[in-house]
């Protein structure tokens, strides 16, 4: 199928083509990846002319594997950059591992240079990591919200799709790139040239910073019920200090037992134990993204003890918090 040879009107705003470098870290999203570079492609198609170009980076400036497995060839290594260049790390899985000494060097040394830098999937780990969110608003994927929020507690964490500020960019991954893009490309040239853009992706929802990356409580659950969603609500809120189940009754204004009741007719659960696999859940993804320690994991997910958690825990994955931890880390290895 061929894509519509439509002319979008460009002013020129630059002397030369803009340019982004995409820089590809180890098992990083090729759905982000790829949506990003499609977006400056196929603007440059609407627009007639080249008014986009890319360049693709990453360490050793060989080869690289996606999330996938599948292998990519680098343009060249963690180079130095030139003037007016916007730089769009690529993360993906195991982020932490991703993110080497050598990037980090490199990546604060750019920085200083003014550039603006963008962050796709995980990658707002690494410039997080580089210092380059102090005192910023960001986002990213909401599995790694958590662990991300327990180590950097001078970046200003949000569930945004993508969050613009100053010249540090931030997505939560998945086609949420898109959504970035067709904001720099209306900014850059015109509202007129994104919406083609979008058009040509079958893209019929441009979000802006202002929507939030999860489904709602309703729609993840499969239910639409107002009190049942507000009481979710409210345990996710409320992970490190657990709420008792009189309370949440008492604030949707219903009776304990008749919260019994909604919760086993919907979910086919009490309402503590869903309330503990929320907190196992975020136990797991602390214990994965992390290196708190078992104690420090479980006091944030609201257990008095190490002992009552690891037994919770034990209990809902059939290992233990140490094991868990353990079996991650020798997979990394590997």
């Amino acid at each position: 199928m061929q894509e519509q040879r439509q002319v979008v009107d460009v002013e020129n705003k630059y002397d030369k083509p803009k340019r982004y470098v995409f820089v590809l870290l180890s098992k990083f999203s090729m759905l982000s990846f790829a949506s990003s570079i499609e977006c400056l492609r196929i603007a440059n198609r609407m627009a007639g002319k080249q008014i986009y170009s890319w360049n693709v980076i990453g360490e050793g400036g060989d080869l690289v594997s996606c999330s996938t497995g599948t292998t990519f060839k680098l343009d060249d290594d963690l180079v130095e950059l030139v003037r007016d260049d916007s730089i769009m790390i690529c993360g993906g899985i195991d982020i932490q591992q991703a993110t080497t000494k050598r990037f980090l060097g490199w990546l604060r040394r750019e920085s200083r240079k003014g550039y603006a830098i963008g962050g796709l999937c995980t990658a707002a780990y690494c410039m997080a990591k580089a210092g380059l969110l102090d005192g910023k608003k960001a986002t990213i994927h909401w599995e790694n919200q958590d662990s991300f929020a327990e180590e950097f507690e001078d970046v200003e964490l949000t569930k945004s799709v993508f969050v613009v500020d100053g010249n540090k960019m931030t997505t939560a991954g998945g086609t949420s790139s898109i959504d970035l893009m067709l904001k720099l490309i209306a900014d850059e040239h015109s509202e007129e040239l994104a919406n083609a853009v979008a058009d040509q992706l079958i893209y019929s929802s441009i979000r802006t910073d202002q929507d939030t990356q999860r489904l709602s409580v309703p729609t993840r659950i499969g239910v639409r019920h107002p009190k049942l969603s507000q009481v979710i609500q409210m345990m996710e809120n409320n992970i490190e200090e657990p709420i008792s189940p009189s309370i949440l009754a008492k604030e949707v204004g219903m009776s304990t037992r008749q919260l019994e009741r909604l919760f086993r007719r919907y979910l086919n659960r009490s309402p503590k134990r869903y309330y503990m696999e929320l907190r196992l859940q975020k136990a797991r993804n602390l214990l994965m993204q992390t290196d708190m320690s078992v104690i420090n994991v479980a006091l944030a997910c609201g257990f008095a003890s190490p002992s009552h958690f690891s037994k919770c825990y034990r209990a809902h994955y059939n290992t233990t918090p140490y094991r868990e931890r353990g079996s991650h880390a020798a997979r990394l290895s590997i």
